[in-house]
Formats: C-alpha cells, sequence, structure tokens
C-alpha cells in the first residue's frame, strides 16, 4: 500500500503497528487532516445550508 499523501511505499506490520497507517509518517498524517479541515476533501450531498432548512431544530425554524 501507498501513503496517500506522498505515495511513500508503506507495509502493515502487525508485528510493528502503526498507529498511523495508511500514512507513512506523522507529517503525513497531519496534511491530510488539515486538507479535510481546509475543506479540499468533501462529501457528496446537498449544500450544508439546503439540508438544514427542512431538518427538525433547525435554526429559525420552531417545533410545537
Amino acid at each position: 500500500m501507498t501513503c496517500p499523501t506522498c505515495r511513500t511505499k508503506v507495509v502493515k506490520d502487525p508485528a510493528r503497528p502503526n498507529k498511523l497507517f495508511p500514512f507513512c509518517s506523522e507529517r503525513c498524517h497531519l496534511v491530510d487532516l488539515g486538507r479535510w479541515l481546509g475543506e479540499d476533501y468533501r462529501i457528496p450531498g446537498p449544500p450544508a445550508s439546503e439540508a438544514a432548512e427542512g431538518a427538525p431544530g433547525a435554526a429559525g425554524i420552531d417545533e410545537d
């Protein structure tokens, strides 16, 4: 398998567990986290503003 950030070969070894797997290093792990936080990666779906409009408990909607 390759690291999703830098494409370095990463081997999953049960004798030496890597808590950062599938990343090769903490740096690559943090780069990926930064991409998620910076919204470089997105999960497909309706925009958050549209999804919240009809949701119960959404801002501006009173539930009686």
